[in-house]
């Protein structure tokens, strides 16, 4: 099961390696560094190297694993930080005692679990009981916000069977806590196991994403919304805001679980993330955010292949805790780093690149990742439902979003947030330009809104979005000729996009009043807004002019509401929006006179 290295190409090595398989897991040189099979011929195999190659030399071994790389799953992941082959971090600072990640420390120095700490296991099940693969044995309270529910792992060779022994009590990740007989004999269950990165868990059937992943952010969850199970992308140069944005959905979205995966970002940007991140409070229990997270950190100093391995560690991850029933959101900053990490080997194996220097299989890679996301019936005996929602960032070179991973990944998501730089310069956050933004989610989400928060939510919704594109038109117009060539109900069209850029789109991340934004205070700032376009438009016809509609008192105050109101008051816009509807009211009376 070893052969020997014949030679050494940046993080890419050939071996002699007879019998190696395709993305078999192996230990490279007399340092024993994590590699991964990557293409093979014959016995010949080449192996891209998660760790600084630096000094090993042909002829040094090359040991075989004979399995592939997997995530360790059980007790334990929520509050670490991993790198992207699942290495704890602190556990490696802590073992090496140095900033850098030493090289050829493996799983026996640094387990991605704790294997001697205790839990308290609590059976859900009895001696006796049917079991399938996928059910759950019993619980473990890891942290004080996540119950973490031992499940009878879906492995090759676990068949349904009945349950001969099962644990109580203090027991450590590695003791056994279950035996099942099943017709092929009897297996030993324990509070953990390993699960191939690059192999989507089972589930029964993919669900229709008919439920919103509400954000706090009204851009996302009113205009361009994604799905509990949806995929999104938010594309967008330097210093458009892509952190920001993630950090905000990291806080406020409604996902039990979070998993940021930090691809290939500068080194002290992914520190500064990091500590931000370990400050964080949970804005529903007021608790650590790390009680219920999970971070996966491939920074851009560190070695670029294990920059490849570390979006699929995230998604399976994500996969697990879905797989308990929770709704996990997993984030990737940035799809493009990891898209280089690919092209970088690929050309170094000498595969044939394709556009811009990828590989061909590049958008059956992002097609492969993304389609990870969803909310599914799990499998077992009983119907259990969980989803796993992924947002990816997108650092396209010069902000060109024609740029192949770019390009592609529209093919595989339902909502596009792309970031202008035009209005991160301008002081817009979130950027999110409302011309090119989609989501293929707001059909299916409409049911929601409308029978949970305002029966009027999609018209509402549609109709700003209507005045913003008009709005673009409107201005070139206003360009060449001036405000003077349009009619009053073009500048009415102009003051309402005005209020929807200023009073709605534009959102204050680290003001608590601004964010987040609840659904029902999103709605009645949305309904204002509405209200002044529509009612506007009428006393525009009568005879009103657009700018006496602009001078009113409550129209002036529309951009400041997002900033006073908070989500348990707004019966504070309920009469702000009496109030206009009044005082345009008694425009037109005067008019009329």
């Amino acid at each position: 099961m070893s052969g020997r290295i014949e030679y050494i190409s940046g993080p890419v090595v050939k071996a002699d390696l007879p019998g190696a398989r395709l993305y078999e897991l192996v230990f490279v040189g007399e340092l024993k560094l994590f590699g991964e099979v990557v293409r093979v011929q014959g016995d010949k195999a080449f192996i891209q190297v998660y760790e600084d190659t630096t000094g090993i030399k042909p002829g040094e071994p090359v040991v075989r694993s004979g399995e592939p790389l997997s995530a360790w799953l059980g007790p334990g992941l929520l509050g670490r930080i991993y790198d992207g082959v699942q290495r704890p971090l602190k556990l490696i600072f802590e073992t090496t005692k140095t900033p850098f990640v030493a090289r050829g420390i493996g799983y026996d120095q640094a387990p991605p679990l704790d294997l001697k700490a205790e839990y308290d296991f609590k059976p859900v099940v009895k001696q006796g009981s049917e079991i399938w693969p996928g059910d759950i044995l019993g619980v473990v309270q890891e942290t004080s916000l996540i119950e973490h529910r031992i499940m009878y792992p879906p492995l090759p060779g676990n068949t349904p069977g009945t349950v001969e022994w099962i644990a109580e009590g203090k027991y450590r990740v590695d003791d056994v806590i279950a035996r099942i007989r099943t017709k092929h004999g009897v297996v030993e269950v324990k509070m953990w196991h390993k699960w191939p990165v690059r192999r989507p868990r089972p589930f029964k059937e993919k669900l229709p994403p008919v439920e919103p992943l509400i954000t706090g952010v009204r851009t996302i969850d009113t205009m361009f919304p994604v799905a509990k199970g949806g995929a999104a992308s938010i594309p967008g140069p330097f210093g458009s805001g892509k952190t920001v944005t993630i950090r905000t959905l990291f806080l406020y979205a409604q996902a039990r679980i979070v998993v940021p995966v930090l691809c290939g970002e500068r080194g002290n940007e992914a520190a500064d993330a990091l500590q931000g991140l370990l400050k964080l409070k949970d804005p529903f229990t007021g608790k650590s955010l790390l009680e219920r997270t999970s971070i996966i950190v491939n920074t851009s100093n560190m070695p670029v292949a294990a920059r490849e391995a570390s979006i699929y560690t995230g998604a399976t991850i994500g996969e697990y805790f879905r797989d308990m029933g929770y709704d996990v959101l997993v984030s990737a900053d940035s799809t493009s780093r990891w898209a280089e990490a690919m092209r970088e080997v690929a050309l170094r194996i000498g595969e044939m690149p394709s556009e811009e220097g990828y590989p061909a299989y590049l958008p059956t890679r992002l097609a492969e990742f993304y389609e990870r996301a969803g909310r599914v019936i799990l499998i077992g005996r009983e119907e259990r439902v969980g989803s796993l929602t992924i947002a990816a960032s997108v650092s396209p070179p010069g902000g060109d979003f024609t740029e192949p991973v770019t390009s592609n990944t529209l093919r595989f998501i339902g909502a596009f947030w792309p970031l202008s730089p035009r209005l991160a310069y301008s002081r817009h956050y979130p950027a999110i330009d409302w011309l090119m933004g989609f989501s293929r989610y707001v059909d299916t989400v409409q049911e929601w809104w409308i029978k949970g928060v305002d029966p009027e939510w999609r018209r509402m919704r549609d109709t700003l979005q209507t005045v913003l594109s008009r709005e673009a038109e409107l201005q070139e117009i206003v360009r060449i000729l001036g405000t003077e060539a349009l009619s009053e109900a073009e500048k009415h069209i102009l003051n309402t996009a005005f209020l929807i850029r200023e009073g709605f789109l534009k959102q204050d991340a680290f003001n608590p009043v601004d964010t987040p934004s609840s659904p029902k205070k999103q709605v009645l700032l949305m309904k204002i807004i509405y209200t002044y376009y529509t009612e506007g438009l009428k006393a525009v016809e009568s005879g009103v002019a657009a700018s006496a509609l602009r001078e009113l008192d409550i129209v002036k105050r529309i951009p400041r509401l997002r900033m006073e109101v908070t989500n348990d008051k707004v019966e504070e816009l309920e009469k702000a929006l009496e109030a206009l509807k009044a005082s345009i009211a008694e425009l037109v009376a005067k008019r009329a006179v």
